[in-house]
């Protein structure tokens, strides 16, 4: 067998056990019970907001609606962290509307903190004495049910954190290739019941999209304090919730919750580019991920085209692999997986960005640089 064909077989192999490893996901993860009910303790949803005109509104709506299935005392809890876009003026419309809706002003973040970190510890601090803190994103909408299904999955899981996943919105090309690998990505590498009960950073997937964490486990692990530099502090926060004793992880949240992250390619590139950096800790992580990504999706698939049997059985086993994945998340199951490898690609080309940018100093979002002392 010449040294290609080896490549090739061994990119198959890699890619039939990330199937297999998918599959067992599809099975475990956990989902929400939609008419489950939660134990009537207080909760504070707590939504940091940053020129979010397009989206405050209709947040604050559905976040309100939900509130309104839960049992015990409940708030939202709004915290406008320096918009310059007009979403100050409405979330003052908001709150002379809702007496349940809180509108806090941020201060301004202090030097060795992020942004987001900063106004979510904001949030944290006047949301006590809650029970249960539920940080939101503005560009999430929940359905109904939601926070009665994520509070009651919570205690009945025995957690201390869960992430339900949201289905994620594309249109679009880039939104299309890109988004989907969101969900894609944990569930075909990450084994879900082993990160429950491991304490181990390389174990651990979040999405502060939809975050929900019982208080006392937050105050243990040093809340947001903890994470005040990472730009990816959903990841950094589970990973203090698990060092400080805790367990969390992330689950199946397509019917509690919807998210439309971007639009259009511009603003999928300066998405990613603030975090991909930080996403596989640090240039050597990344190329080893990315390598071993390609060699299982991208090196088949190549082969696949050039005749290879070994590498449409390896292209068959990923597109497999999304399928399954956009079938168990309520993501599009047909065509878009079968251009898996491409994403693959663009998610290579976007972390390559995202490290160049950082190199050069020139990462920013939403008018901030997205590095503590930057």
């Amino acid at each position: 067998m010449t040294r290609s064909g080896v490549v090739v077989r061994t990119g198959t192999a890699l890619a039939l056990a990330s199937l297999a490893l998918t599959v067992d996901n599809a099975r475990r993860v956990r989902r929400p019970d939609a008419g489950a009910t939660p134990r009537p303790e207080s909760l504070a949803v707590l939504v940091p907001v940053r020129d979010e005109a397009a989206n405050v509104e209709d947040c604050v709506a559905a976040a309100l609606s939900a509130l309104d299935a839960w049992p015990g005392p409940a708030r939202l809890l709004v915290l406008d962290d320096g918009s310059t876009d007009g979403t100050s003026a409405l979330l003052r419309h908001l709150a002379a509307r809702h007496d349940r809706l809180e509108v806090l002003a941020g201060a301004p973040t202090p030097a060795g903190w992020l942004g987001k970190p900063w106004a979510c510890h904001q949030l944290a601090r006047a949301a006590r004495p809650a029970d249960l803190l539920v940080f939101l994103d503005a560009d999430v909408r929940l359905a109904p049910h939601a926070l009665t299904a994520t509070g009651a999955q919570v205690r009945d899981s025995g957690l201390d954190l869960v992430c339900p996943y949201p289905r994620q919105l594309t249109s679009g090309v880039a939104e299309r290739l890109v988004q989907p690998l969101l969900q894609w990505s944990w569930m075909s590498t990450l084994p879900l019941g082993p990160a429950e009960r491991s304490s181990r950073p390389s174990l651990t997937a979040a999405n502060g999209q939809l975050l929900a964490v019982d208080a006392t486990a937050y105050d243990r692990a040093g809340g947001h304090a903890a994470v005040r530099g990472d730009v990816l502090e959903d990841l950094a926060l589970l990973r203090a919730v698990k060092t400080s004793g805790g367990r969390g992880v992330v689950t199946e949240g397509s019917t509690l919750a919807t998210c439309r992250m971007y639009d259009g390619w511009r603003a999928v590139r300066a998405g990613y580019g603030k975090s991909l950096w930080a996403a596989f800790g640090g240039p050597a992580g990344a190329v080893g991920v990315l390598g071993l990504l390609g060699l299982a999706h991208v090196v088949p698939a190549a082969a696949a085209l050039r005749g290879s049997r070994a590498g449409a059985i390896g292209w068959a086993a990923g597109v497999a692999s999304r399928v399954v994945v956009a079938r168990t998340t309520g993501g599009r199951a047909w065509p878009d997986p079968l251009a898996h490898p491409v994403s693959v690609v663009a998610l290579a080309l976007l972390t390559g960005d995202s490290l160049v940018g950082r190199r050069r100093g020139r990462l920013r979002w939403k008018g901030r640089a997205v590095e503590a002392g930057r």
